[in-house]
């Protein structure tokens, strides 16, 4: 009797780590963004099955019975491939806030734990000297930003920064290099910045983003002359212009200031010759008091000089 129970025990023991190992040997599945994913799961299930995430028991995604199958928008479970004892789950949209580790369950009982997972996209960047890198944060904080520069004999990777709370702490080279809005910033690269940056969530333990940044080619950071510089090259583009403009004005200078003058001595010598020819008998002729009789009056009775 001893016997048989011990037996029976080790027997259920062993059928329960098999199980367990069952379920844990599942690797985690890994899928491009906004690519669909297929969470395995091969048992028979002659009850209800059904997928949760797995601190989430209550939120039932999807679930299947020998009659029918029912789920939430963008989950799927085939009610053909369930009676087959195939009760995988398809996410039919995976974005970011689908990464997290789904269980199946059948009665109540865990079938399998799957982990769901987005392969990290990686993009090539070309950069000129005296340029900023943008490196757009695809997941919440807190994330970190590693660099392995090219270069780098050591192939030594480098923990630049870290991003907390939207507070971005960073080594001390970086400090003022680097400034977060909606993407992270490094700011004035130059050559000895190439390398391969890394973004990794920290909650979750993975790599979201992969950038292969190069930085070559003429720096296109200008620098503008002195204002004294700028002064003189307008000077000698404008030269020939200006010294037009500046007789033109000298000559207007001169006309306004000499006119008035040529006026009263004309009108003095017509004056004199129109008091000589019209002297009263009796009188003494002599030219009349200018100072006293209006330059316009003079000239416009005098006539034209003759």
């Amino acid at each position: 009797m001893n016997r048989y129970s011990i037996l029976t025990s080790v027997l259920v023991g062993l059928l329960t780590l098999a199980d367990l190992l069952s379920t844990s040997a599942l690797g985690p599945v890994k899928v491009e963004l906004h690519s669909s994913a297929t969470l395995p799961c091969n048992h028979m299930c002659s009850g209800l099955a059904t997928w949760t995430v797995i601190h989430k028991q209550l939120d039932i995604l999807a679930q299947c019975d020998q009659s029918s199958c029912q789920s939430k928008e963008g989950f799927h479970m085939s009610h053909d491939q369930y009676l087959k004892g195939d009760l995988s789950l398809t996410i039919t949209d995976v974005d970011y806030t689908k990464r997290t580790l789904y269980t199946c369950e059948c009665d109540s009982v865990d079938l399998c734990d799957v982990s769901l997972q987005i392969e990290a996209p990686e993009f090539s960047r070309l950069i000129t000297p005296g340029e900023s890198l943008i490196l757009d944060v695809p997941v919440s904080e807190p994330v970190e930003l590693f660099v392995n520069r090219t270069g780098d004999a050591s192939l030594h990777t480098v923990k630049l920064c870290e991003v907390r709370d939207r507070i971005v702490q960073c080594i001390s080279e970086y400090e003022k290099r680097v400034s977060l809005s909606s993407s992270l910033q490094l700011k004035e690269l130059t050559e000895s910045d190439s390398g391969v940056y890394t973004i990794r969530d920290i909650r979750n333990d993975e790599i979201v983003s992969t950038f292969r940044v190069t930085v070559e080619g003429k720096n296109k950071d200008i620098t503008l002359a002195p204002k004294k510089d700028v002064k003189e090259s307008w000077l000698k583009r404008n030269y020939q212009g200006l010294l037009t403009g500046l007789a033109s004005v000298l000559v207007l200078w001169g006309l306004w200031c000499y006119y008035p003058l040529l006026i009263p001595t004309c009108c003095k010598r017509k004056a004199q010759r129109f008091s000589r020819g019209h002297c009263a008998v009796g009188q003494t002729c002599g030219p009349p008091a200018l100072e006293d009789t209006p330059l316009k009056t003079v000239c416009e009775d005098a006539g034209p000089e003759g």
